[in-house]
């Protein structure tokens, strides 16, 4: 059974005092990371990572966090689990930066092209390369919908730009993104993507 996501993003305001999470809200059991951004767009902001076992878990968490202030506005996306990656792995032990990218497509028929594509040989290629995926996770609530997301794990950005490198020049990746109907062309409408750090108190690291 696929676990949910909720990635939970703070939009805050330099400068500007407020009660940003310090740990687990009370009474949440799953994993949960918290990260500030670090090389983003539409930065400062604190993102967090909620672990659901079902879509029904996700209602209850807000009540956890309402005590937070000091935003100038949030946005939450509710994302399911890949069947080819079905639950959060963390990294290897250490203190990562990370990596959360979004794939846009036109419909539903493309993103589940791309989702396809990752379930049966990209993640695969990541994994084999060690570029420590998180999550895969396809949005059912949330903007900029039909999108996928997914987070990676560096040890640092020299260590990002030359995984990277690699997996471009993949001999596996070359033939899987030339297979007719699978180039970015075809099936991804727009890529963004942000570079944060954990926080001391992330289970996420």
């Amino acid at each position: 059974m696929s676990q949910y996501y909720e990635l939970r993003t703070y939009q805050l305001r330099n400068g500007v005092p407020g009660k940003m999470p310090s740990g687990k809200p009370a009474g949440y059991a799953g994993t949960f990371g918290a990260f500030t951004s670090f090389i983003a767009e539409n930065s400062p902001f604190m993102t967090l990572l909620l672990t659901y076992n079902s879509f029904a878990e996700a209602e209850k968490v807000d009540e956890k966090l309402a005590d937070v202030t000091g935003y100038i506005r949030y946005e939450r996306t509710i994302l399911r689990a890949f069947s080819g990656m079905p639950e959060l792995k963390l990294p290897p032990r250490g203190n990562h930066i990370f990596e959360v990218r979004t794939y846009e497509s036109n419909d539903a028929v493309t993103l589940q092209r791309k989702i396809d594509m990752f379930n049966n040989g990209e993640m695969q290629i990541f994994q084999r390369l060690g570029m420590n995926p998180v999550f895969f996770g396809e949005a059912l609530v949330g903007s900029k919908l039909p999108h996928l997301t997914y987070m990676l794990a560096f040890d640092d950005l020299a260590s990002r730009d030359k995984l990277w490198k690699a997996f471009g020049s993949d001999p596996e990746w070359q033939k899987l993104r030339s297979k007719p109907g699978l180039s970015d062309a075809d099936i991804v409408s727009n890529i963004s993507n942000s570079l944060i750090r954990p926080t001391a108190f992330s289970d996420i690291r």
